[in-house]
This record gives structure tokens, C-alpha cells and sequence, in this order.
């Protein structure tokens, strides 16, 4: 059975998994997927406890490590929380992201195995792993085998960035009421990033804000805001909520191999 690029992102993880275990020649076992994970919490029946208290670091700082596993429900478009009408597009912004909508996003760069950027890494239905690192926190997606890295040693974002699609990121800790709070600022982005699958358009002026807030061991939650001045009217917000994957791993994720989609991205 042809692998499809799009297809992988469109579903959830879990859906391209079971195919993947089905067809695998080796046992899951020898793929990482069914090895406990150490340090977590876990309830009499030995089930993992997301509900246990939000582990911390030596500093005293919420620990958001972990392989955390997005929902489905941002990907396809990444404002679904909103009303309509709520996204400050510009009107050329507005009439890129109709004209998108209606060709069923055939010029989606994803489709050629680009990477998906910031924030739309974070919206696709495939985990990704946070690591804390000496003055530096790494994300490793699984989708399209990509990763970011987050600067904490207190360096400015590049002034004049070779673009990336990707971007350029820089943290510190912030507040949420009494809570600690990661802040991630992103920018340097390419002229034609896309925010989600339904084709929100980003461009080169775009800033995105991140704040990772680890809600118990099992939950995070990320508060996006989108500033983008050439493309929408003024900032605007969503909340994207993750869930804790334990005893599992990433699994290793070839876009360009075997990929059928891009003969298929004909649009309409």
C-alpha cells in the first residue's frame, strides 16, 4: 500500500501506527513502542497517572519533557476556536486563504516534505518530544523528521535572519497567574509559510509567541499568538492542548520515501 505524506498528517497518529504495526516484519517490541517509560507516575493498575502533580526541574521550574501527542483538531485549521470571522485577515491575506480553501490547498509546501514551521509543527496529529538541554530546549517532531531548537541563554532573536522555515527561537520563563510558564518567541520565518493545512498564510513578518504551560504530569497546553502585520490586522490567540504519551517512542518518520502525494495535490 502507497504511503501518502498528506495523508499522515491529516490522521491521527494512531491510525497510521496500526498500519505500521500491521505490515511491520519485526516484533513492536523491537520498534521502542511498548517499553515503560521510567519516572512516571502510575496508578494501581499500573496505568500511567496524568493527573499527578506537574514535576519540576532542579531550579524549581515545571519540567515540560516528555513525548507529547497533539489533537487532530488544530491541523486542518488552526483558528477552529474561533467564530468566524474572528481571524483579522487583511484582505489579501483573506482572499489567499478562500483561493487555498478552494483548491484543497494543492500548493500546501508540506505536500513536497517542507517542514510544517511554527506553530503548525505543533498542530500535527504526530508526537513530538521535548528535551531540556544545557541553555537550550529541543523539540524533536516526528512528522517530516524535524526538529526546533529554543534557545534559553538569553540571546536576541537574528536582527537579519536567513529565513527558515522553521524560524528562529528564543525562550525565557514567564508567568501565568502563580504559575511558571515557558515563553517561546519565534521569528525569521520564509515569505510563504502556511499555518495549518487549510492554508492560513504567514509571511516574513511573522512573530509567533509561545506559552508552554504544563497543566499536571500528563497535560500541556500551548497559547499561541499569531503577529503578522503584513498579513492579518492585529495579533490574535489560540490554545492548542497536548497529552502526555508514556511507554512509547518516536518512531522514525521518511517523508520523501515512497511519497505518492505530490502527483495527487491537483486541487480543483
Amino acid at each position: 500500500m502507497p504511503f501518502s505524506f498528506s495523508q499522515a498528517v491529516l490522521q491521527p497518529r494512531f491510525v497510521v501506527l496500526a498500519f505500521a504495526l500491521a505490515v511491520a516484519a519485526l516484533p513492536a517490541s523491537a520498534q521502542w513502542l511498548q517499553v515503560p517509560t521510567k519516572g512516571i507516575p502510575r496508578m494501581p493498575n499500573g496505568q500511567p497517572n496524568l493527573f499527578a502533580p506537574v514535576p519540576k526541574m532542579a531550579d524549581g521550574k515545571p519540567d515540560i519533557s516528555g513525548l507529547w501527542m497533539p489533537t487532530s483538531r488544530y491541523i486542518g485549521n488552526i483558528a477552529s476556536d474561533l467564530k468566524p470571522g474572528e481571524v483579522p485577515f487583511k484582505p489579501w491575506a483573506e482572499k489567499l486563504y478562500k483561493e487555498r480553501q478552494d483548491n484543497k490547498s494543492k500548493d500546501d509546501p508540506t505536500g513536497h516534505c517542507i517542514p510544517g514551521g511554527v506553530p503548525r509543527s505543533n498542530a500535527v496529529p504526530y508526537p513530538f518530544k521535548i528535551l531540556n538541554t544545557d541553555g537550550m530546549v529541543v523539540i524533536l517532531y516526528e512528522a517530516v523528521h524535524s526538529y526546533r531548537q529554543i534557545f534559553m541563554d538569553g540571546r536576541p532573536l537574528p536582527k537579519d535572519p536567513n529565513p527558515n522555515w522553521q524560524g528562529y527561537s528564543v525562550g525565557r520563563w514567564g508567568k501565568d497567574g502563580d504559575k511558571d510558564v515557558l515563553v517561546v518567541d519565534s521569528s525569521g520565518f520564509v515569505e510563504n509559510s502556511w499555518l495549518d493545512n487549510g492554508g492560513h498564510p504567514g509571511t516574513e513578518s511573522l512573530h509567533v509567541t509561545e506559552r508552554f504551560k504544563r497543566k499536571d504530569f500528563g497535560h500541556l497546553e500551548i497559547q499561541v499568538t499569531i503577529d503578522d502585520p503584513k498579513a492579518y490586522t492585529k495579533p490574535w490567540t489560540i490554545t492548542m492542548p497536548l497529552e502526555l504519551l508514556a511507554d512509547t517512542e518516536l518512531l522514525e518518520y521518511i517523508c520523501d520515501e515512497n511519497n505518492k502525494d505530490v502527483e495527487h495535490l491537483v486541487g480543483k
